[in-house]
């Protein structure tokens, strides 16, 4: 079985930008009822005992849609949560040259990613990632997931509407943009470029950043 990891700071720790109430809805019901579907047909599928990871990879491999569509949204919640931090931050070291090297720097960064989240088509995420040694930006549609893919994750901001219309309303664009500024982890992604580089261990569902 696994377990609805706890949020990694208080309900409220992310205001203005994401209010609590936002947060209180977004885990304690969208994000538990992923992790509960999970766990019912993991058992269904024999795959009880084993890690998130190797379900979504065993749900892929045996094309179980509904177990991977739930995993993935119960993997990606997760990974998402690590992703902000009420102390914000600016990318530094290694990944402000590589953000140099891809987008012209944090500017063209922030661009970048609110456009993708933005232009994005109705429910899915917008990604942060390492491709072939080189940052790069990329979108994924509803329970899409990098848990397992060859793109190494580094931030992940979700782009359904539970994220974000209570406060926002129908302005993504506006989420976004406050998002990236004010309580993306760097730190986070920074641990996660050194994990893609082969330095440390990449974050995995249900142990801590």
């Amino acid at each position: 079985m696994i377990k609805l990891p706890p949020l990694p700071y208080a309900y409220e720790a992310l205001e203005p930008t994401v209010s609590a109430t936002t947060m209180r809805t977004h885990h304690d019901k969208h994000h538990a009822k992923y992790v509960d579907v999970t766990n019912q047909l993991a058992v269904e599928k024999g795959l009880a005992g084993a890690s998130l990871e190797e379900i979504i990879a065993q749900a892929e491999a045996q094309g179980e849609r509904k177990l991977l569509n739930n995993a993935g949204q119960a993997w990606n919640h997760a990974f998402f949560w690590t992703c902000m931090s009420p102390q914000g931050g600016q990318p530094a070291g290694e990944l402000a040259r590589l953000a140099q090297e891809a987008f012209g720097g944090l500017d063209g960064l922030r661009a970048r990613f609110v456009q993708v989240g933005a232009d994005h088509f109705a429910s899915g995420w917008v990604w942060l990632v390492v491709e072939d040694g080189r940052l790069a930006v990329v979108d994924t549609h509803d329970g899409e997931t990098l848990a397992h893919k060859p793109q190494a994750p580094l931030l992940v901001c979700d782009l359904w509407e539970h994220a974000y219309y209570l406060d926002y309303k129908q302005d993504r664009k506006g989420f976004l943009e406050r998002w990236f500024d004010n309580v993306a982890n760097w730190s986070f992604v920074e641990a996660q470029l050194a994990a893609a580089q082969g330095r440390q261990a990449p974050w995995r569902f249900g142990l801590a950043a």
